[in-house]
């Protein structure tokens, strides 16, 4: 497999920059379907894909996440062109005959409420990262966030109980006026141990 060039690097993480302000710039419909057609091919363990997502693109849906957020998110997100709740399908298992080539995997979820929770955790996570990866793949900015009242969004968005509030990326083209300064990351030698 070949090395991606610095430049894909650059603009997948480099110098990629969680978003405070947007342009008033929008984004299509086809761009979130591409977002997502990219997203879904990262690995999930037995391809269960338990990633949900609601996008919010008029101001009257984003007015419905409002009172769920931190007051220092609300700003961010009636100025973001969209902002997508991504979410965890609580019985994703559903639709593992469709999905898995093997039979039974819908019953063995099915009957291990544990199994399941956690594999819909782990991998609607995993989805989640995949997802901004890819919207900045196609050249938008995220500004991902977890400053927000889980309880509230499920109730709004939610209330049948079946998805569950993961976190929520506004999507769109950044104003780089409000970027935070770049914090520190830690180095390879204090989160990696070599064996």
């Amino acid at each position: 497999m070949a090395i991606i060039s610095q430049e894909a690097l650059d603009q997948l993480f480099t110098s990629a920059r969680t978003q405070n302000g947007w342009l008033d710039k929008p984004v299509s419909d086809e761009q979130l379907k591409q977002v997502y057609d990219i997203a879904k091919m990262g690995p999930t363990s037995m391809n269960c894909q338990p990633m949900r997502v609601v996008f919010l693109r008029t101001q009257q849906a984003k007015e419905r996440l409002v009172p769920a957020l931190s007051p220092g998110n609300v700003d961010k997100v009636k100025a973001a062109p969209v902002t997508a709740i991504i979410a965890t399908d609580t019985r994703f298992y559903e639709f593992m005959p469709q999905i898995w080539f093997r039979e039974g995997a819908k019953e063995m979820f099915e009957g291990n409420a544990a199994l399941a929770a956690a594999t819909a955790a782990r991998n609607g996570t995993l989805q989640g990262a995949y997802f901004i990866i890819a919207a900045r793949a196609i050249g938008l900015d995220c500004g991902p966030m977890s400053g927000f009242d889980i309880a509230k969004v499920n109730a709004e968005f939610f209330p049948d109980g079946r998805l569950t509030a993961n976190f929520i990326c506004s999507l769109g083209y950044g104003d780089t006026s409000k970027l935070f300064d770049r914090q520190p990351r830690l180095s390879f030698e204090q989160v990696a141990t070599l064996l």
